[in-house]
């Protein structure tokens, strides 16, 4: 494990505002009913984009985007995995952990909550890190 930066301390990019549509819950769970599932590979290959670019390291988009088209289930993972490790480099706690994964086995209400609680983590961590809140 990576020794904790000082508070303040970024490693790569952060997002500039959460107003964007992929950090906003609602819109998300909407745009995947309406376009049956697709949007939810659009928001995994953004998501691992930014925790690539911010982290230096993990999958990043493409190879998140593979997983998520032929072995979805990973991804319940990996998110939350990679998640964990930004917060431990900061030198917090993780509200997720690789384990919120096993989720998925909770039919649909499962991915509901497994959801709310990844995109919550990654909102409050890059709000942590200067990032605008959405509103």
């Amino acid at each position: 494990m990576a020794p904790p930066s000082p508070p303040g301390v970024t490693y790569g990019e952060v997002p500039r505002t959460l107003n964007d549509i992929f950090y906003k819950v609602w819109p998300n769970i909407l745009l995947v009913i309406v376009t049956c599932g697709i949007w939810a590979c659009v928001w995994t290959y953004r998501t691992h984009g930014d925790l690539k670019r911010y982290k230096g390291d993990g999958l990043g988009e493409v190879a998140g985007l593979l997983i998520a088209l032929f072995i979805s289930p990973v991804i319940m993972f990996t998110v939350p995995y990679e998640t964990q490790q930004m917060y431990e480099r900061d030198g917090r706690k993780s509200p997720v952990s690789t384990l919120w994964g096993l989720w998925f086995l909770l039919p649909i209400i499962g991915n509901f909550i497994w959801y709310f609680k990844v995109q919550a983590a990654l909102n409050d961590f890059w709000v942590s890190k200067g990032t605008q809140p959405a509103v």
